[in-house]
């Protein structure tokens, strides 16, 4: 039998610089973050999700990152490194205040 588990981190709300136009390199705007992380559970090994929701957190921050899929690409190779027993990690990024009648996502999917 195998111990296969999945951590869902869901609405995580930040302040972060991300984007190519000039206003979105001056003030931070607020991003929505889905990270859902599949791995195998060996005796006492565990995913610490307040880590990676940290690791997520301080990335987004301090990358400054011009494109959402560079950040998404960065972040998820970060995670996959701490946690070698993750078998897939999706992580999404959310600019719910870029349009002024929808929110816009990118999502990025990882299978190990």
């Amino acid at each position: 039998m195998q111990n296969i588990f999945t951590i869902f981190i869901e609405q995580l709300e930040i302040e972060a610089i991300i984007g190519i136009l000039d206003f979105e390199r001056t003030r931070m705007q607020k991003i929505v973050i889905d990270c859902t992380i599949t791995y195998k559970r060996d005796g006492d090994e565990f995913i610490n999700y307040a880590e990676v929701a940290g690791l997520v957190e301080s990335m987004l921050v301090d990358g400054k990152y011009k494109l959402i899929e560079d950040a998404l690409t960065e972040i998820i190779t970060a995670i996959k490194k701490s946690y070698p027993k993750i078998m897939s990690v999706k992580l999404k990024l959310c600019k719910p205040e870029i349009l002024a009648n929808c929110s816009v996502c990118v999502e990025k999917l990882l299978i190990y």
